[in-house]
């Protein structure tokens, strides 16, 4: 909860100055949470959360501790506060004045869920969140599995209580591919430890596998890690352990133990940016299409196709960096590049439609295709940086797209290849005569 000194109507002064900067485009505020708010020059206005987040650090201090939160968030508090009347002076721990209201988590846990619902979370993962937050717990973490085509992607919401009120913001959600078998319903990853003789042994349930193998490397005398619903219905062994030292790990799941993840963080910003699934699209190696791209410098929206720079590895933060694919500069657009193609599911307007929408939230859709005189189903990727799509067997296997083109497409690859061709050869008589 934000605290104000002693003034008259400043909270309406400050709610009304707050106001303004959002019909200027600014949406996160960065104050001094150790100090009462005296003027609207103690309040530090972004357009954008990663530029508040970066001033957050940049000024954090023990005893003056920066606070990023959306300005919606300060604006609902302060419109409180001048209907409570409530002042710096008026402790959040008197009874007769606290801003700990039952109403006001209520409305907390609105926000909470239409976020979460615009950024693609599952229900469950929403009923998980809502479950968390009427305990009071300061932080915590809500778990959802992504369906990959090799694996998992794991995703982790971070949710936090304010360090002033019971109000919860979602700072941040993770996405991490790994190669493991996906998880069945009511399954867990189990952490075993069998019980001294005559009785029975002890399991941790852990729903991601990284924690789970992070947990049983630090594990000491003999130990096994396992999937199943609990210890007593186990259904396979992953890696065991005797006197601190692994003796096994199943064969499919070495990858998995020895390997580590590709993951990144991610910033909503109210529900808006990068979805759930294009986010785990991304950590796969997938590109996606947003329309609503803001140039930090301008302030421009623009579009373009967005992917994790992968090759390079991670950052120093941790994160990958991003690649974008404007249209005009690859020449990538999608419905002409799809006309290209003998895509049976093009001449349904409905099903075009869909499967156009799937390609741009960086999706692999089972297409429908013609392959030595049968109907074929195939994976198709959108490929924006080389302007084209790709087509995989169900396995992965890549298939030569040339064999699905119209004729017309074909005739133009022939023709394009023969004029590469020819001006290869003009390059090199060129470079023969100049040698002469």
């Amino acid at each position: 909860m934000v605290e104000l000194i002693d003034k008259a109507g400043l909270a309406a002064e400050l709610r009304a100055y707050l106001e303004e900067q959002v019909s200027l485009g600014c949406k996160w505020v960065v104050y001094d949470s150790d100090t009462p708010i005296s003027s609207e020059f103690d309040l530090n206005c972004f357009a954008d959360a990663a530029y508040a987040f970066v001033f957050e650090r940049e000024h954090q201090q023990i005893f003056n501790w920066h606070q990023s939160v959306p300005i919606s968030d300060m604006i609902y508090q302060l419109k409180e506060l001048e209907k409570s009347g409530l002042m710096s002076d008026q402790k959040l721990n008197n009874p007769k004045t606290s801003f700990k209201t039952k109403a006001m988590n209520l409305n907390n846990l609105e926000d909470r869920k239409d976020e979460m619902r615009a950024l693609g979370a599952s229900e469950q993962s929403i009923a998980k969140m809502e479950e968390l937050m009427k305990t009071g717990v300061p932080k915590f973490k809500v778990h959802q599995a992504m369906p990959a085509n090799k694996g998992q992607v794991d995703v982790e919401f971070y949710l936090q209580q304010s360090s002033k009120s019971e109000y919860y913001f979602l700072n941040k959600f993770t996405v991490a591919h790994n190669l493991g078998k996906p998880l069945e319903q009511d399954q867990h990853y189990l952490i075993i430890t069998p019980g001294e003789k005559g009785k029975s042994g002890s399991a941790k349930e852990f729903d991601l596998v990284t924690d789970a193998v992070e947990a049983f490397k630090k594990r000491e005398g003999a130990v096994e890690l396992a999937i199943g619903k609990d210890a007593a219905h186990k259904q396979q062994t992953l890696a065991t352990m005797e006197n601190g030292k692994v003796n096994f790990v199943a064969k499919s799941f070495r990858g998995t133990f020895y390997g580590k993840p590709a993951m990144q963080t991610m910033w909503p910003d109210r529900g808006k940016g990068f979805t759930v699934q294009q986010s785990a699209q991304m950590i796969q190696g997938y590109a996606v299409y947003r329309d609503d791209l803001v140039n930090f410098n301008s302030g421009e929206v623009y579009a373009a196709w967005v992917k994790f720079d992968m090759d390079k590895g991670a950052g120093a933060n941790g994160n990958f960096n991003l690649q974008q694919y404007h249209d005009p500069q690859y020449g990538f657009d999608l419905p002409k590049v799809l006309d290209n193609y003998r895509i049976k599911e093009l001449a349904v307007p409905e099903k075009r439609e869909k499967l156009e929408a799937d390609l741009r939230n960086g999706l692999t859709p089972l297409v429908s295709v013609e392959k030595d005189g049968q109907s074929v189903k195939l994976l198709l990727e959108a490929v924006p940086r080389y302007g084209k799509v790709n087509f995989y067997t169900p396995d992965g296997s890549l298939e030569k797209r040339e064999q699905f083109m119209t004729k017309e497409a074909f005739a133009n690859v022939l023709d394009a290849g023969q004029e590469k061709g020819k001006n290869k050869d003009k390059q090199q008589e060129a470079g023969m005569g100049i040698g002469g």
